[in-house]
């Protein structure tokens, strides 16, 4: 839950929901390296969700939550 819940605490999209970041943040994210933390796990869960193609986790996750 905390992949639709939880914001972005810093950077470009400082304030955005976590599941909001786009695509190819999390691909240049990769790169640099995620941070530490539980932040960095979420961030590479979101990675490898949009990189297999999973999206609809994300839908499905966002309709429970509300």
């Amino acid at each position: 839950m905390d992949l639709v819940t939880k914001r972005m605490p810093f950077g470009k999209y400082k304030g955005k929901l976590l599941c909001d970041i786009p695509e190819h943040y999390l691909v240049w994210m990769h790169g640099q390296g995620f941070p530490e933390g539980k932040l960095g796990m979420w961030l590479h869960t979101l990675y490898e969700i949009r990189l297999n193609g999973l999206e609809d986790i994300l839908q499905q996750l966002k309709k429970l939550k509300q």
